[in-house]
C-alpha cells in the first residue's frame, strides 16, 4: 500500500474511515462530499497516483469495481475519470466516478446536447 501524506483520499484509507466500502484488498468506494446525483460513488485505490496512465492495471481495477457496482443498479450511469486540474480533477489521487443517471435528473454534461 502506497499512501501519501496530505491526500484526503489516502487519509480516508489510512484512518479506515467508516464511510469507506472495501471492494477488494486495494479498492474502496464511498459517496463524495458533493454527490451530483443520488447514488454517486467514487472508487479509489490504496495506491496513490495522479494520472491513470501511471498505473493502468490499477486504473482498470477501479473501472472493474465501478462497473460491477453499476451492474447491480437499475438505472443508466456514467463512469468518469478526470486526469489533471484542467480536466476537472479536484483531488490528486486517481478515482473513478460512478454517476447514476435518471430522466430529468438535472445533470447536464458539457459534451452532450441534452436540455436537462
Amino acid at each position: 500500500m502506497t499512501l501519501k501524506e496530505e491526500c484526503v483520499f489516502c487519509d480516508l484509507i489510512r484512518l479506515d474511515d467508516p464511510k469507506l466500502t472495501k471492494e477488494s484488498a486495494s479498492v474502496y468506494s464511498f459517496e463524495p462530499l458533493n454527490p451530483v446525483t443520488e447514488g454517486h460513488r467514487l472508487f479509489v485505490s490504496d495506491q496513490h497516483f495522479l494520472f491513470p496512465h501511471q498505473y493502468p492495471s490499477m486504473t482498470g481495477l477501479l473501472f472493474h469495481f465501478a462497473s460491477k457496482h453499476a451492474g447491480k443498479e437499475k438505472w443508466s450511469y456514467n463512469l468518469i475519470v478526470n486526469a489533471g486540474t484542467p480536466a476537472s480533477q479536484t483531488v490528486n489521487h486517481v478515482h473513478v466516478h460512478y454517476v447514476p443517471r435518471r430522466e430529468n435528473d438535472g445533470l447536464k454534461l458539457p459534451w452532450t446536447d441534452q436540455e436537462k
